[in-house]
C-alpha cells in the first residue's frame, strides 16, 4: 500500500463531500474544478463511469464517485463539481461539493482502519482527525488505477 511520507510535515488537500463523508486527495493531482457540465454518455461503459467531458478541446472521461463507492443516487444540484485529476491521463470525478484547499499536519493522520465509509481501506492513504471532524484521505491512483483506467480508455476511443 502506497504510504504517506513521515518527511512530509504539512499535506495540502482538496477536500470535497460525497454524502455525509469529507474527503481529502493530495493537491498535486488536481488539475482544476470545474461546476458540473454536460457529460457525453457511452455506449457500454460500467455504470461508475458517468461518461466523457470535452474540456477546451480535450476528451476526458468522467467518473461517478456516488456509484464507485455504492452511495445511493444523487440529482446533481449548484454544488456539484467536477474535479479534474492528473492520475497519469486526465479524468473527472463527480462530487457533491468542494469543501476547500486544506493544510494539515502528517502528525494528525493515523492509518486506514480496516474499513471505513463506503470503501475499502485499500483506497486511503490514511484518516486526518481534524478539530471538529474526521477527513478520508483519498489514494486516488490506487482508485481509479489499471482497471478503471483501461475502461476510462476504451471510454475515450469510443
Amino acid at each position: 500500500m502506497k504510504e504517506l511520507s513521515a518527511e512530509k510535515k504539512i499535506i495540502q488537500l482538496v477536500t470535497f463531500r460525497l454524502g455525509d463523508e469529507e474527503y481529502g486527495v493530495d493537491i498535486l493531482k488536481v488539475h482544476e474544478i470545474n461546476r458540473m457540465m454536460d457529460i457525453t454518455a457511452v455506449p457500454n461503459a460500467p455504470d461508475c463511469i458517468e461518461g466523457v467531458i470535452n474540456l477546451r478541446g480535450k476528451v476526458i472521461p468522467v467518473i461517478n464517485l456516488r456509484m464507485k463507492f455504492g452511495l445511493p443516487h444523487k440529482q446533481v444540484d449548484a454544488l456539484s463539481k467536477i474535479v479534474v485529476l492528473d492520475i497519469g491521463m486526465a479524468a473527472g470525478i463527480i462530487v457533491d461539493s468542494v469543501s476547500e484547499v486544506l493544510r494539515i499536519s502528517y502528525d494528525v493522520v493515523e492509518p486506514p482502519p480496516p474499513m471505513t465509509a463506503s470503501i475499502g481501506s485499500e483506497y486511503i492513504l490514511g484518516v486526518g482527525k481534524l478539530k471538529d471532524r474526521l477527513l478520508i484521505l483519498l489514494d486516488i491512483e490506487r482508485l481509479l488505477g489499471a482497471a478503471d483506467g483501461d475502461m476510462m480508455a476504451k471510454a475515450i476511443a469510443s
